[in-house]
């Protein structure tokens, strides 16, 4: 396996890049001279083709210019299908599809909660049941988005997903007493797994309190990419200077991890507390 999830061939996403490519392939044009009008690279465009990549709003508003509607196709309505789709928000789906299921290592900083890679459904969705305006709709297909994203963790070959926790997140409760114990039992065993390594961060630890976010290492030297969380909208970014001052503060907070088998131990007697 290549550790690539497939993708439904009915979603929207599949068929803004089939109709892309049709378009193109009728107007004979290549997927270089299609990036130049686009104002991005070549790989983009075939990225976007093979819906591998989310397209934004001004990449559908210029399709539409170059192709004149040509057949009667509307790549802004079939974008407003993208963005309609349940889940999360678009700018978290990015992430989610086009990253994580292609990163390497995943290395990740959460000074409130679990991280969502690790949280049981418990867990997620006592988080979201608590949103503003939250509706059991909203909530469940944002509990099973996240279920699904998990499934990187299930793979033949999956990434390294290296994590730090706040010492407080093992404590701040999350639902009833069960909850908490059940996603902790969830940390103990998946931290079995080789591939996800747990660590506990010394409440102390200042250079954390600048909030959560993930280092996603790309295959085939496709530059580092980093989400950094905020309450309204998350960052994603590979730019030099904004994954250099992450990775920066990364090592800062990783100085005041506990090793692995002392951070197990910590949850192990945390757990009891909670039985």
């Amino acid at each position: 396996m290549d550790g690539v999830p497939s993708l439904d061939p009915g979603s929207p996403r599949v068929l803004f890049g089939a109709e892309m490519r049709r378009l193109r392939e009728a107007a004979e044009l290549s997927q270089t001279a299609v990036a130049a009008r686009l104002g991005c690279t070549q790989t983009q465009v075939c990225r976007l083709e093979k819906a591998t990549r989310t397209p934004s709003r001004s990449d559908a508003e210029r399709l539409d210019r170059l192709f004149e509607a040509a057949g009667g196709v509307s790549f802004i309505r079939l974008y407003q299908h993208i963005i309609a789709q349940p889940g999360g928000p678009v700018w978290f789906r990015d992430w989610t599809e086009e990253v994580e299921p292609s990163a390497l290592v995943l290395r990740s900083w959460d000074p409130l909660l679990v991280p969502g890679l690790l949280q049981t459904e418990s867990y997620a969705r006592r988080i979201f049941n608590l949103e503003p305006r939250a509706t059991p709709q909203a909530v469940e297909e944002r509990v099973e988005a996240r279920m699904r994203r998990q499934q990187i963790l299930d793979r033949d070959n999956p990434p390294f997903v290296l994590v730090l926790i706040d010492a407080g997140v093992l404590r701040r409760k999350v639902g009833e007493a069960e909850v908490m114990c059940g996603q902790l039992d969830h940390l103990l065993e998946v931290s079995e797994r080789p591939s996800v390594s747990v660590q506990v961060v010394d409440p102390e630890c200042l250079p954390g309190l600048a909030g959560a976010f993930m280092i996603a290492e790309l295959p085939n030297g496709q530059p580092i990419t980093i989400h950094a969380d905020s309450p309204a909208q998350g960052h994603v970014t590979n730019d030099c200077e904004f994954v250099a001052s992450i990775q920066e503060r990364y090592e800062a907070i990783r100085l005041w991890a506990y090793p692995e088998r002392i951070s197990l131990k910590m949850i192990e007697e945390v757990r009891r507390e909670w039985t």
